[in-house]
């Protein structure tokens, strides 16, 4: 198999794409890296096509080796041949291969293993002919053996019809076959344990679908509520349709030899063959399902990394509780903790009530908190409520947010939050954090292992490996993206900046205590255990602000900074009118000049020059400021009561799964946006017109408040609402 051309075809990519970009690959080189400073050999490839290319380059490089190892084991059994070699060479899944390789895979104790031993093959063989003229049971006869417990002819012939079965059921094509039968036809059952149960199942109790039509969240209910015991699911066939391919199949015709083949047939399909297809069909509906539900954890995962930071604002965090009180911390723009502190505003009235309405005022005031991010825990509905009394009393305008609090506990608690934080406790470390989240949720997340973040649908559900991989290369694809300040990032950024492992990050880290701020890139070879090859990689994703070289503070590669000098040339500009100057006209003069004139003088691609001028026009630009910031609230909040069916919202987008959207409305319970809501035509997929961050104008439909459910749309055609 020529690994790169199939993955050309099945990417839509040129040949000359994906062997450069699998040449880089296999160098060390990793993909942000490829991604933003190697466009000329991969054609400009994003990172999400390399992430698909380099995981479509394993899977086949896999398949390649077991192939190569299933010859060699069939070989040394002396039961190759020229025909089963090329059959496994040319398997195109790891499940095709196994297939193949299932008649001579070494075998614990079977019905047919044991027939065997007792010498039955050579009657399974006559049998199997299926002559007219043949007499199974005289054929037997001759098989009738005491030593080796075969006492009748009756049950010579069960052991031939044991022998029989296992050879159908193990036919490679045969299984190819009915697993794609079972996919076209099948149909998926399930049923209660124990019907009076109450539990999230209750939806699936009585429940059949065609297996081609079940959607990957259903399929993901379905496996937790059996893997907890409150369903039985079950795959079928149409009655007797499964039976009738293999009789087909192998049945020539209505010998009596052929009547017990024909029972063979029924007993594989049966016990061993469609056992093994549903098994199969399974684990492909779980591993379809994941994988679709990992892109959607990623891609929320994505936005909400990549979400507009709130700059030059003082922000007070409020991680919110019952017994022991709201915690609150101020942080300055930098993040800098100020101020901490206490209020008990969720539970009564009174004395403490009001303590804790005037301690939170005082801490507005006197650090001038334009600002309040408020955790979306336990007691948020209360402290919100509190929260926005206050602010009607201070004097100049100040806004709020609710943010996610996911894995704010998680963090708090690690070894990493007790490095940055000694002095303070757990929960006021977790208010630390909920007010750096709105201020920059990338610096702040990171800190958090990605499945703690809860974006998504059954993340616990998914595998362990395959969603670690996928979350850490989402976080990668964004810190490389916005490019770090190696003088204030922390050490959880810089771990994940390309070539940066976490030993190199602490020293690093070390490196900026001991020497003080870094004056530039060149510093970086100074750093313990950052070689060459490290520096090539992580270079252009680090500023360093104030650096003599201005084009050190640029995501402008230092292996081009003579490029970017020419560049400056050919537009008019020297070095120096870079430092603290904004050229916003360059790109306007290299359009006049001509991109691939400019190229051929710098001596690199048109690629390369359009992000170096991007990059001279807005030095040090944070990708991030281009998006609109997120939804603030300073006037009255709402409770689920106050919702009536028919009210136009705005909202905040907080998660997408599967079957929709869930949106923040300013009250306590997020609303769903089924996916049939999403838009006047026909959606696909949730993601293909919301991402977690966007604010979207909702119109209530339903509000359920004893099962505190919202039902929202986004059509604009949708009908009337319930009354």
């Amino acid at each position: 198999m020529d690994i790169h051309k199939k993955i050309a075809d099945e990417l839509n990519l040129r040949l000359e794409q994906v062997n450069r970009t699998v040449e880089l690959l296999d160098d060390g080189k990793t993909i942000p890296f490829i991604a933003r400073y190697r466009k000329e050999a991969t054609g400009s490839l994003d990172d999400q096509v390399l992430r698909e290319l380099d995981t479509r380059l394993q899977y086949l490089r896999k398949l390649e080796t077991r192939k190569e190892e299933i010859i060699s084991l069939i070989e040394a059994q002396g039961k190759l041949t020229a025909e089963l070699a090329d059959k496994i060479s040319g398997a195109e899944t790891l499940v095709e291969a196994e297939d193949l390789y299932l008649p001579y895979r070494p075998k614990r104790k079977t019905r047919a293993s044991t027939a065997i031993a007792k010498g039955l093959e050579p009657l399974a063989q006559i049998i199997m002919e299926q002559n007219v003229q043949t007499d199974p049971k005289a054929e037997a006869e001759a098989f009738l053996n005491q030593e080796l417990d075969v006492n009748s002819t009756d049950e010579a012939i069960q052991g031939a019809m044991d022998i029989l079965a296992e050879e159908m059921a193990n036919d490679a094509d045969l299984r190819k076959q009915m697993r794609r039968f079972t996919q076209i036809s099948g149909t998926i059952y399930s049923k209660a344990t124990d019907p009076e149960a109450e539990t999230p199942y209750q939806m699936y109790y009585d429940y059949q679908e065609p297996v081609e039509k079940l959607v990957g969240h259903r399929v993901l209910a379905l496996d937790r509520g059996e893997r907890e015991g409150a369903l039985k699911v079950t795959v079928a066939l149409p009655e007797g349709k499964g039976e009738a391919v293999m009789i087909r199949r192998f049945v020539k015709n209505d010998s009596m030899a052929a009547q017990i083949v024909r029972a063979a047939a029924e007993d594989s399909f049966s016990r061993l063959l469609f056992p093994a297809v549903e098994r199969e069909i399974r684990r492909e509906l779980t591993e379809s399902a994941a994988e679709s539900a990992i892109k959607v954890f990623a891609s929320n995962l994505r936005q909400l990394l990549m979400g507009a930071p709130l700059k030059g604002r003082t922000v007070l965090g409020v991680d919110p509780g019952y017994r022991t009180g709201c915690k609150l911390a101020v942080v300055d723009p930098t993040g800098k903790v100020l101020d901490t502190g206490v209020a008990y505003i969720t539970i009564g009235a009174g004395a403490k009530m009001e303590q804790g309405k005037d301690t939170i005022r005082r801490m507005i005031i006197d650090h001038n908190v334009t600002a309040v991010s408020i955790g979306n825990g336990t007691a948020s509905r209360e402290a919100e409520a509190v929260v926005a009394e206050v602010l009607k009393t201070i004097p100049y305008k100040v806004e709020y947010m609710v943010v996610s609090e996911a894995g704010a506990s998680v963090y708090s608690a690690s070894k990493l939050a007790a490095e940055e934080f000694p002095e303070y406790d757990v929960s006021l470390r977790s208010a630390v954090s909920i007010a750096r989240r709105m201020q920059d949720p990338l610096a702040e997340l990171v800190k958090i292992d990605p499945q703690a973040i809860g974006v998504g649908q059954y993340q616990h559900d998914m595998p362990k490996n395959e969603l670690k991989a996928a979350l850490d290369g989402v976080v990668e694809d964004c810190v490389n993206h916005v490019g770090v300040d190696l003088n204030t990032a922390s050490f959880s950024l810089l771990s994940h900046i390309s070539g940066i492992n976490q030993t190199i990050a602490k020293n690093i880290v070390a490196y900026r205590s001991e020497n003080g701020a870094f004056t530039d890139r060149k510093q970086l070879k100074k750093v313990s255990k950052l070689g060459p090859k490290a520096f090539e990689q992580c270079a252009g994703f680090l500023r360093v602000p104030g650096a003599k070289n201005p084009l050190d503070n640029t995501a402008v590669h230092p292996e081009s900074y003579a490029a970017a000098e020419k560049i400056l040339c050919e537009c008019g500009f020297t070095l120096a009118d870079l430092s603290g100057k904004v050229l916003s006209e360059i790109p306007a003069l290299a359009e006049k000049r001509g991109f691939s004139a400019i190229a051929e003088k710098a001596g690199v691609g048109v690629p390369t020059v359009t992000d170096i001028i991007k990059e001279l026009a807005k030095p040090a630009r944070d990708p991030r400021d281009e998006l609109p910031l997120p939804l603030m609230r300073s006037g009255d909040i709402m409770e689920m009561k106050n919702l009536k069916p028919g009210m136009e919202l705005v909202g905040t987008v907080r998660n997408v799964i599967d079957f929709g959207c869930f949106v923040d409305i300013g009250v306590h319970e997020d609303g769903l946006v089924h996916i049939s809501q999403l838009s006047n035509r026909r959606v696909k997929h949730p993601l293909d017109v919301v991402k977690v961050g966007d604010v979207v104008k909702v119109r209530v439909l339903d509000v359920d408040l004893k099962r505190k459910r919202i039902a929202l749309t986004m059509r604009t055609d949708a009908p009337k609402a319930k009354k």
